[in-house]
């Protein structure tokens, strides 16, 4: 599903990010973790689109993301709260994506529904502006946003920061509904190595850039993660 190849990013003589090659298949739910300055956020910026590559490409679905724009209506992300329209209300921002996306209210609100409980009456009818809702709640709106339209591939920075243990446990069930009938690719970031290995089949780790891990979750990924950032 997505697939790159000599992906590099450099800022002046700065390399950012250097990975020779990395295949992620349709229907995986796959993590990135590393420490801040690692290159996680530049490869999901590359993924995206949203800066350039010094060398290589992406492909999404065959597509190569910096020179076609065929891969974004299957594709969806929030990455922070810059992606949100603060003068909106959460309502308004959500049948704004739906339109962009080919969905109609109807459509929207049936998709809504199903995030009650991650809501937890905070974000619907309240009639606040996005800019004005907490941190957390910001970001829970970002994530629904991102299920707009069905798409194939959603991709979530950082996705458990800022939320409440309650949300944060209601996320996991939610990010492993998303790839249970392999429909779905879901790409996560995170600091957090518990969530990560407990939502995500597969964890790579980057370290200044590049791929020191690859690994296949199982029991004892956990450990191995710690031991590993604890140098």
């Amino acid at each position: 599903m997505i697939y790159s190849n000599n992906l590099t990013k450099k800022y002046g003589d700065q390399i950012v990010l250097n990975i020779e090659s990395l295949e992620i298949p349709k229907g995986q739910s796959f993590g990135l973790v590393g420490n801040n300055g690692a290159g996680k956020t530049t490869f999901f910026s590359l993924l995206l689109d949203l800066i350039q590559p010094t060398t290589g490409k992406v492909l999404n679905n065959e597509v190569q993301v910096n020179t076609s724009e065929a891969w974004k209506p299957f594709t969806s992300a929030f990455i922070d709260e810059t992606f949100l329209i603060g003068y909106l209300t959460p309502e308004e921002y959500f049948y704004f994506i739906g339109e962009l996306r080919g969905q109609s209210k109807t459509d929207v609100n049936e998709l809504l529904s199903n995030f009650s409980d991650f809501f937890h009456g905070e974000i619907l009818g309240q009639k606040k502006y996005l800019r004005d809702l907490s941190k957390g709640n910001q970001k829970k709106v970002g994530i629904v946003a991102s299920f707009i339209g069905n798409p194939q591939v959603i991709i979530l920075d950082e996705p458990f920061a800022n939320l409440d243990p309650t949300t944060q446990i209601r996320l996991k069930g939610i990010i492993k509904n998303l790839t249970k009938n392999r429909e779905v690719t879901v790409l996560v970031s995170s600091h957090d190595l518990i969530h990560v290995t407990e939502v995500c089949e597969r964890i790579v780790v980057l370290n200044k850039g590049e791929i020191v891990k690859d690994i296949q979750t199982s029991t004892e990924t956990l450990k191995e993660l710690e031991t590993f950032f604890g140098g």
